[in-house]
Formats: structure tokens, C-alpha cells, sequence
């Protein structure tokens, strides 16, 4: 059975107000003090931000659980210090980021300037392992046509700086600014994937292997291929729906593999007119179907992605719970519309981020 595990990006918000708050650093500092969530915890590119990471599970009940507790226990650390942990992708209030002290960080900031300062987005990325850089380029190769899906499963950024960007994952758009992000074409060998990411290296423009930003990459950690498409989730339901379609797409690929049949040979040009309408659409409108990146109805895509996984997931006992999910994820809509909702609701933006520190916790 293949490990999965998830990090996610959380946003430091000022309990009362929901203003983001550049607190990682205290944060951080709080939880040393407890060796059992020493590693937990990290410091990511703003001091609005913190990220968690769960330890590989093979067991998706377990995952779901590592995750929620994770969640309240970055909650109550945070709260230690007069701060609040809320899983928005984006800040629906205005925020001037505040890039982190660090050598990395402080490059990034010079090298790419304005772009480094406005990504205070969080993203929710799933690591799944694989046997071999062999396997996982052969599963980049075949999972790139159903990733946009994924985006508009976890779409939860519709708001920046105060306005509707008319998005639902307005964050996607955020982090396409990155020279080194967004969708591949296809490697064919590991070796090639290498040679392209060496390549990439020796421009200068990234500062090393570890800045290739691909939607989905090999990682230069762990033994996994690591999947980066998702908004972090409102509610951590979603999150572990994505994980759970993340390991049955990362099956499916490694089983065609094996099977010797080839990938779909969608060009990256049509793949980013893919993601955009994820972006753009969320599950309120049409998406582009996969297999024919033609316009079909947010439903029928996500079932097709259902079926395209369905023989993975049921040989590892998630398909019942996929199922679910998903159909409560279709009547109830993502964060994205869930945020629209409680605007509506409440007129407030403060009172939409007081709500979703709320739901980050349940």
C-alpha cells in the first residue's frame, strides 16, 4: 500500500479582527518548547504563514485523523501566543506580507521582487511514494491532464486583498507567476527529468533544484512524487479527499505504466486552458474533461475522475469513502463557495475569516 503524506499552509490571523498577523516566528518558538511537535511545525516563505506536515500513512482513516489534529494543534500553540490559525488560501482582508528572515527566502525576495512579496497563498501538497524516480516521472506523465480537477475540488481563494477576484481559486493564478510553475510536458524517462530540472538549475534563475515548482515533481526529500495543485482545504474532510484521489491517481498512472500504455499527449498549452477554468470555475460551472479537454459539467468531471481511479481505490478500501466525500463536496460546495455563502450571509469579511478559523478547528 502507498504512503501518503500531507503538508499544508496555514494563515496567522489576529482572533478578533482576522487581519493576518507575522507571528510564525513566535508561533514556531512555542511550539519548540514541546519536543513532540519540534519537526510538526515549519517556517514557510511569510511570517503570516505556518505549515504542518503528517507523517506517511498507508491507513486513510489515520491520515485523516493526523490531520485534524494537526490543525487543532497549530490552533492551540497559535492561540498560546494571542494568534489564530484559519486554512484560507488566500487572505480575504488586505495584508502587506512580510517575507521571513532567512538566507533562501531573502534571495527569493530579491531575485523576483514584487512577485515574492504577494505570495502570501497557502497550498495544500500530497506526497505519495513510489518505488523508483523511474515509476514516479512515469506518473507525472499521466497524471497531468486530471490535476486541474483537483484544483477545483480544493478551490478555497476567491477573495484578495478585499475584493471577489471572480475566482474560486484565485491563489493558482497567484502562484502561476513563478517562472518555474504550472503544468509539464511530457519527460518520457527519469533521466529526462532530470536533464530539464539540471537544466533549469544551471539558468540561475532559480536558486537551486528544490525551486522547480512543478504541479506535480519528484521530490528532493522523500521518495514520493508530490502533487501541488490544491488550495489548502477549509474543512479537513476535503483535504483528505484529495489525498485519497492523489494516491488512486498515482496508482492508476503506475498500473498503465507497467501495462506499457502510453500518456495522453495533451500539449502544456492546452493543460494551462485546463487549470485556468479549474481556476476560474471551481465546481460552479463547466471544466474541461480530462481526456478531451472539451467543456463538460463540474459534476460529470469529477465523476469521471471517480471512475478513472475507481479500481485503485477500491483494492485500497478508499472508494466507499471517496464517494462520500465527494458528494457531500458537490451539494455543499467547496471553500470557495462556502466563503461567497458567508459573505452573503453576513456582509463581512471579518465575520467570513472568523467563521473559517472556526471550521479549521472542527
Amino acid at each position: 500500500m502507498r504512503t501518503v503524506g500531507v503538508e499544508e499552509e496555514l494563515l496567522l490571523v489576529d482572533p478578533e479582527t482576522g487581519d493576518p498577523q507575522a507571528l510564525s516566528a513566535a508561533v514556531l518558538a512555542r511550539a519548540a518548547l514541546d519536543d513532540a511537535r519540534e519537526e510538526t511545525f515549519e517556517k514557510e516563505l511569510h511570517g503570516q504563514q505556518l505549515e504542518f506536515a503528517t507523517h506517511p500513512q498507508a491507513d486513510m482513516a489515520e491520515l485523516g485523523a493526523e490531520i485534524v489534529r494537526c490543525r487543532k494543534e497549530a490552533g492551540r500553540v497559535a492561540g498560546e501566543i494571542g494568534t489564530a490559525v484559519v486554512a484560507l488560501a488566500t487572505s480575504p482582508l488586505p495584508v502587506s506580507p512580510s517575507v521571513n528572515m532567512g538566507t533562501r527566502y531573502q534571495w527569493m525576495a530579491e531575485q523576483f521582487g514584487l512577485t515574492t512579496q504577494e505570495q502570501l497563498t497557502c497550498g495544500c501538497h500530497i506526497h505519495v511514494s513510489v518505488e523508483s524516480d523511474d515509476e514516479g516521472t512515469a506518473v507525472i506523465d499521466r497524471i497531468r491532464p486530471w490535476l486541474s480537477v483537483l484544483s477545483a475540488l480544493s478551490a478555497n481563494s476567491p477573495f484578495w486583498h478585499g475584493q471577489d477576484t471572480s475566482y474560486s481559486s484565485y491563489r493558482s493564478r497567484v502562484w502561476g507567476r513563478w517562472p518555474m510553475a504550472g503544468p509539464t510536458s511530457l519527460f518520457g524517462s527519469a533521466d529526462e527529468y532530470h536533464r530539464r530540472v539540471a537544466a533549469m538549475a544551471a539558468t540561475g534563475v532559480m536558486r537551486d533544484k528544490g525551486m522547480v515548482y512543478f504541479d506535480a515533481r519528484l521530490s528532493e526529500r522523500y521518495p514520493t512524487v508530490e502533487v501541488r495543485v490544491a488550495d489548502v482545504c477549509l474543512d479537513a474532510g476535503t483535504a483528505l479527499l484529495i489525498a485519497i484521489l492523489v494516491r488512486g491517481l498515482v496508482e492508476t498512472a503506475a498500473r498503465e505504466w507497467r501495462a506499457g500504455r502510453d500518456p495522453l499527449g495533451h500539449s502544456v498549452e492546452l493543460l494551462r486552458l485546463a487549470a485556468w477554468r479549474a481556476a476560474r470555475s471551481g465546481l460552479e460551472e463547466d471544466l474541461l474533461h480530462p481526456l478531451s479537454l472539451r467543456p463538460e459539467p463540474a459534476e460529470d468531471v469529477v465523476r469521471s475522475l471517480l471512475e478513472h481511479v475507481g479500481d485503485a481505490l477500491t483494492d485500497s478500501g478508499d472508494a466507499d469513502r471517496a464517494e462520500q466525500a465527494v458528494s457531500v463536496l458537490l451539494r455543499d460546495g467547496n471553500g470557495a463557495r462556502v466563503q461567497r455563502q458567508l459573505l452573503e450571509a453576513t456582509g463581512s469579511l471579518n465575520a467570513v475569516v472568523a467563521e473559517c478559523v472556526r471550521r479549521t478547528q472542527a
